[in-house]
């Protein structure tokens, strides 16, 4: 049987940015906080000494788009930056108190929401299978992508 590779594709980006929206809304309206903010706290959260290289190696960004990032959410009051003592040339993050709190409340948040659009709507079984199929192609796609080189025009 022969598999509808464009059709797959087309159902996981429209599936990605259906998702994205509806979460995003929500976290937006009930925290202030954009979805695209929440991504790098959680990374700031969890990388001990983390820097903005950090974030962008885990959200596959650039570095430029990630320190932006990092930027908006000081701004906020909800990280700040350090010296790096291993390295004048970069900065470590971490939250601040009230970026910790915020971070806590939309992470509840965001697994409340998507228990309701993701959970709800396929078994347990089904859902780790799809985690598990999710994650095998993405070390494809990375692997590939290492052996190609760097992209062209990114």
């Amino acid at each position: 049987m022969e598999v509808d590779l464009v059709g797959l594709f087309d159902d996981l980006v429209r599936l990605e940015t259906a998702l994205w929206n509806r979460v995003d809304i929500q976290i937006h309206d009930e925290h202030g906080l954009p979805l695209a903010w929440l991504e790098p706290m959680q990374i700031i959260s969890a990388t001990p000494h983390c820097r903005v290289l950090d974030i962008a190696e885990a959200l596959f960004i650039t570095v430029g788009g990630a320190s932006k990032v990092v930027d908006k959410i000081e701004a906020h009051g909800w990280c700040r930056r350090l010296p790096n003592p291993n390295d004048g040339r970069s900065n470590l993050i971490e939250l601040t108190l009230s970026g910790e709190a915020l971070l806590a409340e939309a992470n509840l948040t965001l697994g409340e929401a998507l228990a309701v659009y993701v959970g709800a709507a396929a078994s347990a079984s089904d859902l780790n299978q799809l985690s598990s199929t999710l994650r095998r192609l993405r070390r494809h796609l990375m692997i590939t992508a290492d052996r190609a080189g760097p992209a062209k025009g990114r």
